[in-house]
């Protein structure tokens, strides 16, 4: 899936930079046309001359090149590439990358990039671990770029844990396997809800919950990667989506959810019911704003449409519906039942027991269960890695 690809590899100061050589070579001979770019700062750990010998381009380090007159431009370069390997990645240059910092050549390259980033971090375990470097991952994550965890071993300082950068064969191989999976989904299209209800209660008040909708939106962007047409119901969030195979309905409450699913239900192949919407409304939501009182206030609730039993009871044998179970005790069996009832193909369980774990974290952990029985335990991923895995078990069954 290499062949042809057109890759930057940027390079920044860490001791692991020697591996890198052998990581342009194994592209090279995948068919890969590689241009390398480095921060002034890693020439101390591997020669410009090597890396332009083994990937037939001059390396970049800054945007003129004094000697020949040439210029290089990082929209160019930003938009050129079919991806884009950050390795090795120092805490430097990571929280730079979380913070749009543009100092050097290849940052403003980055922040030009329109392709997939492949972030590939190595430094010292205490480094690794330090709660900054663990926030700015998170961030980088949460903006789309792909984070290629660093493996435990001996590292540089002579102390052993996390730190030590993946291993050139296998950066090769997961980016080769991002590339094979970009027409998985190819001539599917796939709805996707995400956030919150907020339903509303005068014209200031509303009840809402927690949801941010990150792992609806995750799932999204994960599908239009991988070849879908996507239409994304959001609710009220902050999150933002620009990839130009998703389209985007924005609703305020479980009425407007209901709607929008029953307009689009029929058009989908697979249905992917991430949004928290709520199970109550009210009866009558006031028209003026409701005065404080030293008076209790007692408001009347009205179930909500329930919207994913609706659509299971509408599902063709030739549509995938897919839904999401919150629990806090009894988890596995609440979530199977849920599934049964609702005649779903898969429930996504979340449990708030664990931590990290559900509404308000960049990282979720979540058992998926398929109809047949199948049960997947997942570890504790980033909402992205999460939302592969998902579609992963859903490619499985289609």
């Amino acid at each position: 899936m290499l062949k042809d690809k057109k890759i930057v590899i940027g390079i920044t100061a860490s001791i692991a930079a020697y591996k890198i050589p052998f990581l342009v070579r194994l592209l090279i001979k995948e068919g890969v046309e590689v241009r390398v770019i480095m921060t002034p700062a890693a020439m101390d750990f591997v020669t410009r001359l090597t890396l332009s010998t083994l990937s037939r381009n001059p390396v970049l380090i800054e945007p003129f090149n004094g000697s020949t007159g040439e210029w290089n431009s990082h929209v160019e370069l930003g938009t050129w590439a079919d991806a884009m390997i950050f390795a090795p990645v120092t805490a430097n240059t990571l929280g730079k990358m979380a913070q749009g910092i543009a100092d050097n050549f290849l940052l403003t390259t980055y922040l030009s990039a329109k392709c997939p980033v492949f972030i590939v971090p190595a430094m010292d375990l205490d480094m690794y671990n330090h709660p900054s470097v663990k926030n700015n991952l998170e961030l980088l994550s949460s903006f789309g770029n792909r984070i290629i965890e660093p493996q435990t071993g001996e590292l540089a300082s002579g102390l052993s844990g996390q730190g030590r950068m993946e291993e050139p064969e296998t950066i090769c191989r997961l980016i080769d396997d991002f590339f094979a999976k970009q027409d998985d989904f190819a001539g599917k299209t796939i709805l996707v809800t995400a956030g919150p209800t907020n339903e509303k209660i005068d014209p200031v008040r509303f009840i809402g919950n927690q949801s941010t909708g990150l792992m609806g939106f995750s799932l999204a962007n994960e599908a239009a990667e991988r070849g879908a047409r996507v239409i994304l119901i959001a609710g009220p969030t902050k999150l933002t989506c620009n990839h130009p195979s998703i389209t985007r309905i924005d609703i305020i409450s479980a009425a407007d959810m209901h709607k929008a699913c029953l307009e689009y239900f029929a058009l989908s192949d697979i249905i992917i019911m991430a949004a928290a919407v709520a199970d109550y409304t009210f009866q009558s939501p006031l028209e003026h704003k409701l005065k404080k009182s030293d008076k209790g206030l007692s408001i009347e609730l009205v179930p909500a449409t329930d919207i994913l039993l609706e659509l299971g009871q509408m599902k063709k044998t030739s549509q995938l519906l897919v839904g999401f179970a919150l629990e806090t005790e009894d988890e596995l069996n609440n979530a199977k039942e849920k599934l049964k009832k609702k005649k779903l193909d898969f429930i996504i369980l979340n449990s708030l027991n664990e931590e990290r774990s559900g509404f308000g974290y960049p990282t979720n952990k979540v058992t998926i269960i398929h109809k047949s029985g199948k049960i997947i335990e997942g570890l504790l991923k980033d909402k992205k890695t999460v939302a592969r895995d998902i579609l992963d078990a859903i490619l499985s069954y289609t």
